[in-house]
């Protein structure tokens, strides 16, 4: 059962230096428009194929998030993830605009390489 997170949850586990992954599951265009800190890009359907490659260790804890709380790429994407065996997964179902409302930084450009 995927875990839900919230954002003050999340920012405690950054802060600890917890090795969290940070996966947005919206298209790359709005992941290049702005991401969360060191976020990766995984669009919500393209789990399948591009986990297996970015997210190779199935135990780490891996935090996904999408638009906002009506946005369902973030719990479609965390579903599927658990399928695929992923054992730490939390959804941030507040995502990009709870984080952007509470003044936190984003980044922005494009996807990185390999990619």
């Amino acid at each position: 059962m995927v875990k839900e997170i919230g954002r003050e949850g999340l920012r405690a586990k950054l802060e600890r230096g917890e090795g969290v992954i940070l996966v947005e599951t919206l298209g790359p265009r709005y992941y290049e428009e702005a991401h969360l800190p060191g976020a990766i890009n995984i669009p919500h359907t393209e789990v399948d194929e591009l986990a297996p490659e970015l997210l190779p260790d199935k135990s780490a804890q891996i935090v996904v998030y999408c638009s906002n709380r009506a946005c369902q790429n973030s719990p479609q994407a965390a579903r599927r993830l658990e399928a695929l065996g992923y054992e730490n997964v939390y959804d941030y179902e507040e995502g990009k605009q709870d984080w952007i409302e509470a003044g936190l930084p984003t980044e922005s450009g494009a996807v990185a390489a390999g990619r």
